[in-house]
């Protein structure tokens, strides 16, 4: 049976702000991902979906390695780092490292960016605030989910993974609605196989299927 807990949709501002540094080829790249701040690797890794990419690539630098320096292999490895899986920022930089120091055992001279082709490491600063959308049943979120700011989709399905270890979507559903199905199913959602606008249409999916089983249940 649905609960009355609300959920609150919350939605976050970057600010973007230069590190001052840049790599115009892999030996530099690699040095600079063994210095920069945390801010500046969650940028470029956690937060690459939100700058709506290439989705043949799941971070800012396989992202660079396969289209400045034409490094395929490379990008593909790069690639294949899921830092959910990393318990904090520093396992994530050493599995960074660990794949860019095996590639240069193999290929220990690769081409270097052409000029403006640099990888300029970046940080954010990440304001977050209330959207204004509150919903305390299943139809209201969907409602919400529907139309909600791609900004607000990303910190509660994407960024929420990071401060809990669960997207905020699936924990509400199944905490304050009871509905641990549904819950499973959007936890399940890999969120390197989708942009934004693909995780909002397969929540929606999700929850369009319980809706209708609901009914079901209760029609004569």
């Amino acid at each position: 049976m649905e609960g009355t807990r609300e959920f609150e949709f919350k939605q976050s501002v970057s600010i973007l702000k230069s590190t001052g540094r840049k790599a115009k080829n892999l030996g530099e790249l690699r040095d600079n991902i063994a210095e920069v701040s945390p801010a500046s690797l969650f940028h470029h890794t956690y937060q690459y979906f939100l700058k709506g990419h290439i989705l043949e690539y799941t971070n800012d630098f396989a992202h660079w390695a396969g289209e400045s320096i034409e490094e395929r292999s490379l990008s593909e490895h790069l690639s294949n780092i899921d830092p959910y899986s990393c318990r904090n920022i520093d396992e994530l930089r050493t599995e960074l490292l660990r794949v860019i120091d095996r590639y240069r055992e193999n290929f220990p001279e690769p081409r270097e960016a052409l000029p403006g082709e640099e990888f300029y490491f970046n940080e954010t600063v990440t304001l977050t605030f209330l959207a204004g959308i509150r919903v305390r049943n299943l139809a209201e979120f969907l409602m919400a989910v529907r139309y909600a700011d791609t900004a607000s989709l990303y910190y509660h399905f994407y960024e929420a993974r990071v401060r809990t270890g669960r997207d905020d979507f699936s924990r509400w559903t199944e905490e304050a609605l009871g509905l641990g199905e549904l819950a499973r199913t959007i936890e399940g959602i890999d969120p390197f196989m989708h942009h934004i606008e693909g995780i909002r249409e397969h929540i929606v999916e999700a929850v369009e299927e319980t809706v209708r089983r609901g009914m079901e249940v209760i029609a004569p």
